[in-house]
């Protein structure tokens, strides 16, 4: 397998709060996915090291970008959070690796530098259960 970059990301979409999947890779400035895994102790008192099971998967994504207020991009999909449990369906891809995944927004923040600069953050959590999985 060839080692890659992160320039030339293919694929970073996100649904708007109707439902209709938006295209924001030009959107970010940076982006961090996480999927972890849980895991519990079953060290037995005969062990002199830890044993572990994996327990559930989950799933992170956020993100800063430059603030866009025009329709369809960044301020339009995440300035309306639902109060129920309404999933957005995220989409990544890079390098024909794909990670798509039903999410709720947890955070959206604004944030003005000294320098004027205006930026925004995201963050979304897993949302319908189902573990988290890159494939081509």
């Amino acid at each position: 397998m060839a080692k890659t970059s992160g320039l030339g990301w293919t694929t970073l979409s996100i649904d708007d709060s109707a439902g209709a999947p938006q295209a924001l890779k030009n959107e970010f400035l940076s982006l961090d996915v996480s999927t972890p895994r849980a895991t519990f102790d079953v060290t037995g008192l005969d062990k002199y090291a830890m044993e572990r099971l994996l327990g559930l998967a989950d799933a992170t994504v956020g993100g800063e970008m430059a603030f866009n207020p025009t329709a369809d991009m960044g301020h339009a999909v995440f300035r309306t959070m639902s109060s129920t449990s309404v999933p957005r369906t995220v989409s990544l891809e890079h390098s024909s690796q794909t990670l798509p995944m039903e999410m709720l927004i947890t955070t959206y923040d604004l944030s003005r530098g000294s320098d004027g600069k205006l930026t925004s953050k995201v963050e979304l959590v897993l949302q319908d259960g189902t573990a988290p999985t890159w494939g081509p």
